[in-house]
């Protein structure tokens, strides 16, 4: 299928991306895999190529470029590798922008270099028990006391949270009765402030390199220096960035859809089944083939997104939309490829067997499916 979303610099980077990912990545890959994350070292590499900085401004060692389709590159090479970078994408993609977009210049000062380096590791932390995708349920509070804010609660899901130097916190600083999206602002949690703990490294069932665990803040005492743009706005902070977020997801259901078509074909010619190769059954030929036209209309649709992202015109209920259909897809494709592996797509050592159980998440965080059928059938008037 030709493309037209990238330009002869975006290609450049994905051999620049496609070259380190073989050599630095898959050696290591499954190590990694039963370590439950990715290494450090690994940041720190990926900090000296500029990858981590592409997006961060000049004078802090970054590129100062604010175009997504690098990071769609480098999302689309670690798949086509099989491998999954999910904490690099987090970081890029999710938490960078709050910095980006709320930091002042002394925070930028103190935290960017580290960010373009890769010497500072951030995360995330919104879902806590109890709340899921309502971030107006929120009930870690913050109370301002001087020039700190104390905070207390709990967070869970919290993607790289274990090696995290930089924790943006959702909490509540104050509470209004009718209106439950008030008062929640962003505190920068740093590691070592005394009362932050980095409770179970949690156990999934898919995406075993990217490191997910539970947070607690007792009594922590953030500056209110840390704190991310205006006490009280991070409702509206957090609804800006979702669509981003939510095309990272969909980015990654159709390059892993493709990686699986991909390792499935190479599979069904190979494998023999009655003395003749799989692939020359008509059933295997119906379902690849559905598959391949799936995969590329959901190619078409994210790609019109992603240029309407970079542009700055992507809506929210668009973005629902992509999430939905791309990961709904992706979940059919997997499933319809593990079926040609017959046994062995149910051992790990296949890829497609990884594909399959990292594939599920992908219609429950950003928001889940039917969060995003209500985003859209409220664009609908419904």
């Amino acid at each position: 299928m030709r493309r037209e979303l990238f330009t002869p610099d975006h290609e450049a980077f994905r051999q620049l991306v496609r070259d380190f990912v073989a050599k630095e990545v898959v050696p290591h890959y499954t190590k990694w895999e039963h370590t439950g994350r990715l290494p450090r070292e690994l940041f720190e590499q990926l900090g000296s190529l500029g990858v981590l900085g592409i997006s961060l401004p000049e004078a802090y060692g970054g590129a100062g470029l604010h175009d997504y389709r690098y990071n769609v590159v480098l999302q689309e090479e670690a798949a086509r590798a099989l491998v999954t970078l999910g904490t690099v994408r987090t970081q890029l993609d999710v938490v960078l922008p709050y910095f980006l977009d709320y930091a002042d210049e002394d925070q930028r000062e103190r935290w960017f270099p580290g960010l373009a380096a890769g010497r500072l590791l951030t995360a995330v932390a919104m879902t806590e028990p109890g709340t899921g995708s309502d971030l107006a349920g929120i009930r870690t509070t913050a109370v301002r006391d001087g020039d700190t804010y104390v905070l207390n609660g709990a967070k869970t899901f919290i993607t790289g949270g274990l090696l995290a130097d930089l924790v943006i916190v959702v909490a509540r600083t104050s509470t209004d009765p009718d209106n439950r999206r008030a008062g929640l602002t962003l505190l920068v949690v740093e590691d070592g402030m005394p009362g932050f703990a980095r409770g179970r490294v949690l156990d999934k069932m898919g995406i075993k390199v990217q490191d997910t665990v539970e947070l607690s803040f007792d009594d922590v005492r953030v500056p209110v220096a840390n704190r991310l743009g205006e006490e009280g706005a991070a409702f509206g902070y957090l609804g800006h960035n979702l669509p981003q977020e939510r095309m990272t997801v969909a980015v990654g259901s159709v390059a892993q859809a493709k990686a699986a078509l991909d390792t499935t074909l190479e599979y069904v010619k190979e494998r023999q089944v009655f003395g003749t190769p799989v692939a020359s059954f008509q059933n295997t030929k119906f379902e690849l083939a559905a598959v391949a036209a799936e995969i590329e209309a959901a190619q078409m649709m994210l790609d019109r997104a992603v240029r309407e992202l970079v542009d700055g015109e992507l809506s929210g209920a668009d973005a629902a939309k992509v999430k939905l259909f791309c990961t709904e897809m992706q979940a059919r494709a997997v499933d319809r490829c593990l079926q040609l592996f017959g046994g062995y797509g149910y051992i790990l050592e296949y890829p497609i067997a990884r594909l399959y159980v990292d594939a599920r998440i992908t219609r429950i965080y950003a928001g889940t499916s039917e969060v995003m059928k209500v985003i859209i059938a409220k664009s609908l008037g419904l």
